[in-house]
């Protein structure tokens, strides 16, 4: 090679160096500024995803938004809860674009979970009370129009037998006629409030079971019954809510965790996410087992005070147990299934097996008692 070929060859690669290290340093300058306006804007950071999926193309079934979205917890002071009170109206808003009839929040929705300081956690969850936020919860109601019928959050409340002892976690469905100036009236109480049954670990330092196991919504749409987190966990809520009240769906509001291992390391099996496991793994056996509909919105993302992570994983789960949709596990995202045939997907799935008639060939109902027994001389 010539001392000029060398030349040339020395200068192509400079160019090319010139040229990719300009090009590197415009995409940073441009990378700057973009940074710079979104932090301008300040909002657009917490844009969250829209996912719109179509069931049918039937405009009068139902249409139903579901929140996959973290509960924040601020490491000291109250401020989230304000910072929650805010998003809900904001997702509110936001899934209002898309005419939903009915809009699903996880459980916690004002305070996010409890953590084990607990004197700290005792005064926080007081500030987020449901009952000290009846202008804001006024606020939520007014935000019901004709296509919007029904917000369903999920917050702590005192007990109105017990006032100054432990909290109820209570489902709210907010209806038009839901009376926000009487929390615990006894309207309320048996019509719009379902309060958690079945309470794990940390919940029984701060809450108690229900006095009730049920609560069942009529509407034109079909026939709701709701369950609350580890209530999932449980096969006799589900089995009586799909005998004895005959409901074609069941809302599950969580702050489900996603991460617990489980390992068997002779036979090469290991997760590190086994609470998200029994997650998707229950919320579709439960739909199959009773043939419902499950409408489940859970927590997503970490909360410092606690230190826990939540599985997300939102979604719709047919009668036939399968999936339809699902959140994800690790970000935001807020979920629209226009159309859903409620009532008709269940019809089918009885037609073509009808569990509940088969059982009962064997095991005679106990209405009274909401339980079975087993028929004797019936083969």
């Amino acid at each position: 090679m010539t001392s000029k070929t060398g030349d040339k060859n020395r200068k192509a690669i400079q160019k090319q160096i010139f040229i990719i290290l300009s090009l590197l340093l415009i995409f940073f300058l441009v990378g700057c500024e973009h940074l710079n306006r979104s932090e301008a804007k300040g909002p657009e950071k917490d844009h969250i995803k829209v996912s719109e999926h179509w069931y049918s193309q039937d405009s009068s079934k139902i249409s139903i938004g579901i929140t996959n979205i973290k509960n924040h917890v601020s490491s000291t002071g109250t401020t989230s809860i304000d910072k929650n009170k805010q998003k809900i109206l904001n997702v509110i808003d936001e899934f209002k674009k898309y005419k939903v009839n009915m809009i699903l929040f996880p459980e916690f929705s004002l305070t996010g979970y409890f953590w084990e300081d607990t004197p700290a956690c005792w005064n926080y969850m007081r500030e987020g009370l449901t009952n000290n936020q009846l202008e804001w919860l006024a606020e939520v109601k007014s935000k019901l129009d004709d296509d919007l019928n029904f917000i369903i959050f999920n917050n702590i409340r005192l007990n109105p037998d017990k006032p100054d002892g432990k909290f109820l976690n209570s489902t709210f469905v907010i209806h038009k006629d839901f009376d926000v100036a009487k929390l615990t009236s006894k309207k309320n109480e048996q019509a719009y409030i379902y309060d958690k049954t079945f309470l794990p670990g940390i919940e029984k330092i701060f809450t108690t079971s229900g006095k009730d196991d049920s609560l069942v919504l009529d509407t034109k749409w079909g026939r709701f019954g709701f369950t609350t987190c580890y209530d999932m966990s449980f096969a006799q809520i589900y089995q009586e809510y799909a005998t004895f009240d005959q409901v074609d769906a069941i809302i599950q509001l969580a702050s489900w965790r996603g991460t617990s291992t489980r390992e068997y390391s002779a036979m090469n099996v290991k997760s590190d996410h086994y609470y998200g496991f029994i997650w998707d793994l229950m919320a579709s056996s439960q739909s199959a087992f009773n043939q419902v509909w499950i409408f489940a919105s859970n927590a997503v993302g970490k909360q410092k005070r606690g230190d826990y992570e939540f599985w997300g994983g939102s979604g719709v789960w047919a009668p036939s147990g399968m999936n339809l949709v699902q959140g994800p596990h690790v970000s935001e995202e807020l979920i629209v299934m226009h159309h859903i045939d409620i009532k008709g997907q269940t019809k089918f799935e009885h037609d073509d097996f009808h569990y509940y008639k088969d059982f009962i060939e064997i095991y005679n109902p106990i209405i009274d008692k909401r339980a079975h027994t087993r028929t004797r001389g019936k083969q």
